[in-house]
């Protein structure tokens, strides 16, 4: 095998492991099924439903999604779901809020990784649970809860029937002490500053439409090389330490589309964040990077660290750009993340959990 397309598989791995941190997806094993609790609204127990759906109109078969939707609640014999739309100016809070005073016993987040996250921050801390009908190019946790996103049949009928199952999610407060503005937010998978926001900010739309996610790893080779960045950490109200970084990941979990593990213990319930901390001073460093995903090497090399908190301040010398779930979220000088443990209920496939009776976490 050629010496040079080792070393640019090495790159491009790299970048993609890097960059395309929030396309990560780490799958859920299937617990016991006597483990996975099922719904108890009364809705539920009498065999009946109330649906909502908060989809977003403008994503590929969005329409289909509805009439399938709405034809399967009446073949359960529910009544007709809810549909409620998102738009710019509001992507599904005031959608889900409308969905929980219509006593919805289940809202489904009908488009991608921005409506979910939307959907999930007001449905967080209740016992409504959301519904995956991905729509969407990355869809996140569709991935991580082992869903097909482009099974839109299937995963219609896993939201509308399948089984509870408690996740975290986690909680981030970003601030600009020079526009002074604060913002609140929540993710379910990953969030990042640095690198991989700088990537998303600069991935191109034309080519994200005719090669889909691979098309971040474009923006990330032109970004990898760059200046690390001075910030003071402090992990779970600890002391601050000192550190140059050129990325940093908050992890809810941990694995690539393409099934590589750049976060291999990150869990969706265990209650913790896994916090990776990024700090290549060259291309030697990110071939280091490379090379350690995707050989799955378990020994550490110090160009990253792997620490575990259930809270994490960050404070930058100098602005740094923001994602939430592949979300661009703008410059912040300082960020919290808390983690919110099993604060949010998610509709699973109960044949796929009973395909797996020997699991009871989210270990592989």
């Amino acid at each position: 095998m050629d010496t040079q397309w080792v070393v640019g598989l090495a790159v491009a791995i790299a970048a993609v492991a890097l960059v395309l941190s929030w396309l990560s997806a780490r799958h859920l094993p299937r617990p016991r099924p006597e483990q996975v609790p099922p719904a108890t609204t009364p809705a539920r127990a009498a065999g009946l439903q109330r649906v909502a759906l908060v989809l977003n109109p403008i994503k590929n078969d969005a329409e289909a999604a509805r009439q399938k939707i709405v034809a399967a609640c009446a073949e359960a014999g529910w009544d007709e779901p809810l549909v409620l739309e998102t738009t710019v100016e509001d992507p599904g809070h005031s959608q889900t809020r409308r969905a929980l005073a219509a006593g919805a016993d289940v809202v489904l987040a009908g488009g991608g990784d921005g409506t979910l996250r939307v959907v999930a921050s007001e449905l967080a801390g209740g016992k409504v649970p959301v519904g995956l009908v991905p729509l969407g190019t990355g869809n996140l946790l569709a991935r991580n809860l082992g869903m097909d996103p482009n099974d839109l049949d299937t995963n219609i009928r896993t939201a509308l029937h399948g089984t509870s199952r408690r996740i975290d999610t986690a909680t981030i407060t970003l601030e600009n002490r020079h526009t002074r503005k604060v913002a609140r937010d929540t993710f379910l998978v990953m969030a990042g500053a640095g690198l991989d926001a700088e990537v998303l900010a600069a991935t191109r739309d034309e080519l994200k439409k005719r090669i889909g996610w691979m098309a971040y790893s474009e923006a990330g080779v032109r970004h990898l090389p760059g200046k690390s960045r001075r910030v003071t950490v402090s992990f779970d109200d600890g002391p601050a330490e000192h550190r140059r970084i050129r990325s940093i990941l908050f992890a809810n979990c941990g694995r690539m589309p393409a099934g590589i593990h750049f976060v291999p213990d990150a869990l969706l319930d265990d209650g913790e964040l896994d916090i990776v901390l990024l700090s290549p001073r060259s291309v030697v460093g990110w071939l280091w990077i490379g090379a350690k995903t995707v050989l799955k090497h378990p020994a550490p090399i110090p160009v990253i660290d792997y620490i575990r908190a259930k809270k994490i301040r960050i404070t930058a010398h100098e602005p740094i750009n923001t994602q939430l779930d592949g979300d661009l979220h703008g410059h912040v000088t300082s960020l919290t993340v808390q983690v919110r443990p099993a604060s949010l209920a998610v509709r699973v496939d109960p044949v796929a959990l009973r395909n797996n009776p020997g699991a009871n976490s989210f270990s592989d």
